[in-house]
């Protein structure tokens, strides 16, 4: 059995990451046939009210957050390591623009948290495949960009030409499908980077990203 390792961001789409898409990639890829294990950062974020869509002035500890998707099955980004897996995944939300790195803050130029940099290092360098959904591929375009790789947000113009700053190559998709990019290994879809996309569109896209992934690994 394929053993895949997913980075969550937090817990909700505002600060963390999204929840329908988290667990529409958990229940994929356990359909494809693999093992998932979750991991998320150990540090302290701010949380903002999901109702009020306010900034609640108070932080909460990144790895608890995530452990409410995981079940309280989590690890520490810090103890994930390429070798005791078969391939890497993350779903969207706005943690992983603003907690996993600031590109929501300085785009192309932003800095990505050391471990979440590494991590996609390792398996890029290992040739083991890593998806991405949302606007979580950004992840890749700053750490992997010089590699040329090619991935997806959607078809956000703004976004997309700040992602080809990076030397990635984006391609428009819409929500129901997704981008391979069969040499570096990395398949993307652009799930809630379109605001009004409905669950079940989520998942589809979501559905195909974790077969090929799994396929892949």
């Amino acid at each position: 059995m394929k053993k895949i390792a997913v980075v969550l961001s937090g817990c909700g789409y505002l600060d963390g990451s999204e929840i329908t898409e988290a667990v529409s990639l958990l229940i994929a890829l356990n359909q494809a046939g693999a093992e998932v294990f979750c991991f998320a950062p150990d540090i302290e974020v701010p949380v903002t009210n999901h109702r009020t869509v306010q900034n609640q002035g108070e932080k909460r500890r990144l790895l608890d957050e995530a452990a409410r998707i995981a079940r309280g099955k989590v690890q520490s980004l810090a103890d994930l390591n390429a070798k005791n897996f078969d391939a890497l995944a993350f779903p969207g939300g706005y943690g992983a623009a603003k907690n996993l790195c600031n590109w929501a803050e300085k785009g192309a130029k932003c800095e990505v948290l050391p471990d979440v940099s590494r991590v996609i290092k390792e398996f890029h360098a290992e040739s083991k495949p890593i998806g991405a959904v949302c606007i979580a591929p950004v992840l890749l375009a700053r750490v992997l960009g010089d590699k040329k790789i090619t991935i997806t947000i959607g078809e956000d113009p703004a976004t997309a030409a700040e992602i080809q700053k990076t030397g990635a190559v984006h391609e428009n998709c819409p929500v129901d499908d997704y981008i391979t990019d069969r040499e570096s290994k990395i398949v993307t879809t652009p799930a809630y980077m379109y605001d009004h996309a409905k669950p079940n569109e989520v998942f589809k896209g979501i559905f195909g990203l974790a077969h090929e992934l799994v396929e892949w690994a």
